[in-house]
């Protein structure tokens, strides 16, 4: 199970992240509340504790301008949440992740078009998808699932969908861009346990 931290904007909750076993955190560039400079990110990722990959955020950049933020920052992944096509991910090897919002099972068919190392599929508390179908569908990537995840949820969603791995950020917050070291613990370890049991 690969679990990522994501809207991290300071050290302390890197480092707690990184304690609690999270395998990715993610620094967001693309704006909002937890937004955060490239000269920020840089200066947590070089100083907190090595293990998690660190990845990057990113929407409506050029690809050259998140190859240039990649390298600055020392990420070992890029997230692309946009509109970017399959030629634009091309561009950045296979360092990408892509974010595909999903509303039905239709979107989780067309994203299998993207050239990426796994797919995050964001809209986990959509009400009109059938994440089970999920399952069944395999989309030809690493599945990773995303939207409204929190402690309370996580488990269940993880038995339902068994994904590679799940990511998480406002559920584990206490408010946009703070992360509750309580609540990080516990999302990672439900995740976990659901997929030990999962797969016992």
């Amino acid at each position: 199970m690969w679990i990522k931290v994501c809207g991290i904007t300071r050290l302390e909750d890197a480092v707690s992240a990184a304690r609690f076993g999270a395998d990715a955190v993610g620094f967001v560039f693309d704006g909002g509340d937890r937004s955060i400079s490239p000269d920020e990110a840089r200066d947590i990722a070089r100083r907190m504790p090595a293990g998690p990959a660190k990845v990057g955020v990113f929407s409506g950049a050029s690809a050259s301008e998140v190859a240039r933020t990649a390298e600055y920052c020392g990420l070992d992944l890029v997230q692309l949440r946009g509109g970017e096509d399959e030629e634009y991910c091309r561009e950045l090897g296979d360092m990408v992740i892509k974010t595909v919002e999903v509303e039905d099972t239709l979107d989780v068919i067309r994203a299998r078009r993207y050239p990426c190392r796994a797919l995050v599929l964001d809209g986990y508390g959509c009400a009109s998808m059938d994440w089970k179908r999920v399952r069944a569908l395999k989309p030809g990537h690493p599945v990773i699932i995303s939207g409204e995840l929190n402690p309370g949820n996580v488990g269940r969603a993880v038995k339902e969908v068994a994904p590679y791995g799940v990511d998480v950020c406002a559920g584990v917050e206490s408010e946009p861009g703070v992360k509750d070291p309580v609540l990080m613990y516990r999302f990672i370890e439900k995740a976990r346990k659901a997929d030990y049991d999962l797969h016992e």
